[in-house]
């Protein structure tokens, strides 16, 4: 619209004037947006560091099997035809923790042999110990008299097997264990060591056998 004398009237912003009680609230509403991002990003900082502290707990502290590896199984007398009489078995196997911090409860030791799969031995390697960590327990034994059992049948089944220059075996090793850190002991687990072995003419271990790790596994 023109005024009177031809000119535009020109328009000025309305101003509106804020009461206090407005900006108080504003400021306010401002300063809580502010603490919780503050708190938020705080909380998520602790659960960074205490995860990443857990993770290299976990690390540390996590407990790894321990290492069975065949050292000796030795038949004496296999060159003999009647030597089923006084038969014997000898080996030892070498337990290895690895750990640096987690020790091992072993209950008792037990050990069995098997020939095609059949068992046709078996007797107590160990009485329950404990093992440090980073250290090793040679566990050895002998299969004899009342804990070896050989017929002629089954020594004749030795000599054509080592006439073809093995004669094979299984050594079974099974044990209750329980980790230890510190104060803290994990609830008992049974292992069991699966360890094929072949021996050859002499009775002697094969060395393709000697120093070779047995599968283990928990039940």
């Amino acid at each position: 619209m023109n005024n009177p004398g031809g000119l535009p009237v020109q328009s000025r912003p309305i101003k509106r004037h804020h009461t206090a009680r407005y900006i108080a609230h504003k400021v306010h509403e401002s300063l809580t947006t502010r603490v919780s991002k503050v708190i938020c990003g705080t909380f998520f900082m602790l659960l960074l560091i205490l995860g990443l502290v857990a993770f290299i707990l976990w690390i540390s502290l996590r407990p790894h099997r321990p290492r069975i590896h065949m050292q000796e199984f030795t038949i004496p007398g296999l060159s003999q035809s009647n030597g089923f009489e006084n038969a014997e078995i000898i080996f030892n196997v070498t337990a290895r923790n690895s750990n640096q911090h987690v020790g091992f409860h072993y209950g008792k030791v037990e050990g069995s042999v098997y020939y095609k799969d059949q068992r046709i031995g078996s007797t107590r390697i160990m009485d329950p110990f404990y093992q440090d960590p980073k250290s090793t327990t040679i566990w050895a034994g002998v299969f004899s008299g009342a804990t070896l059992t050989v017929s002629n049948s089954r020594w004749i089944e030795f000599q054509s097997d080592r006439a073809l220059g093995t004669v094979m075996f299984r050594l079974d090793i099974t044990s209750q264990i329980r980790f230890k850190v510190s104060t803290w002991g994990s609830k008992n687990h049974t292992i069991h060591a699966n360890c094929d072995v072949g021996v050859g003419p002499d009775g002697s271990i094969l060395s393709i056998y000697k120093d070779k790790k047995c599968p283990l596994y928990f039940t």
